[in-house]
C-alpha cells in the first residue's frame, strides 16, 4: 500500500513560527493551526489578545482546507453559489470563511494551514506567510 505524505512537527513550527513573528510586533491576537492531510492536528499556537472564536476558526480553516485540498474561502465560495449548507459534508468541522489553505508539496497535499483573528484577507496572507516559510 503506498503511504500518504503528511507534514512533519519541523515543518509545521516553521509555519506557525513565522506567522507568530509577522504579528508578535503588532500586538494583534490569533491563532494559527496546521494539521496533516486527514485534517488532524500537528501544531497549534494561540498568541496573546486572541478572540476566543478564532481558536476553534483557525483549527477548523486547516482541518476544511487538508480535507478537501482547497482553500477554505473556495469551500465556502461553492456552498454559497451551489446553494447548500456546508453541514451536508457531514462534520461539523468544515468552515467556508478565508484563511485556510492546504499545504502542497509535489503535488501532494500533505496538511492544511488555518489562519484567524483578524479579517479574512489577513488571515490569508498571513496563512501564504507560512507556507512560503516552510520552505
Amino acid at each position: 500500500m503506498p503511504l500518504r505524505p503528511e507534514i512533519g512537527l519541523a515543518q509545521a513550527r516553521k509555519i506557525v513560527d513565522a506567522v507568530a513573528d509577522a504579528v508578535e510586533a503588532s500586538g494583534q491576537g490569533i491563532a494559527v493551526a496546521v494539521v496533516d492531510p486527514h485534517g488532524e492536528l500537528v501544531a497549534f499556537l494561540r498568541s496573546d489578545s486572541c478572540p476566543l472564536a478564532s481558536i476553534n476558526n483557525a483549527i477548523n480553516k486547516a482541518f476544511s482546507s487538508a480535507r478537501e485540498q482547497t482553500e477554505s474561502a473556495s469551500l465556502g465560495d461553492r456552498s454559497r453559489n451551489g446553494n447548500y449548507p456546508l453541514a451536508y459534508f457531514g462534520d461539523p468541522r468544515y468552515i467556508g470563511w478565508g484563511g485556510g489553505l492546504p499545504i502542497v508539496v509535489d503535488d501532494a497535499v500533505i496538511g492544511g494551514v488555518g489562519v484567524s483573528g483578524l479579517s479574512a484577507a489577513e488571515d490569508i496572507e498571513l496563512a501564504q506567510l507560512g507556507l512560503a516559510a516552510m520552505g
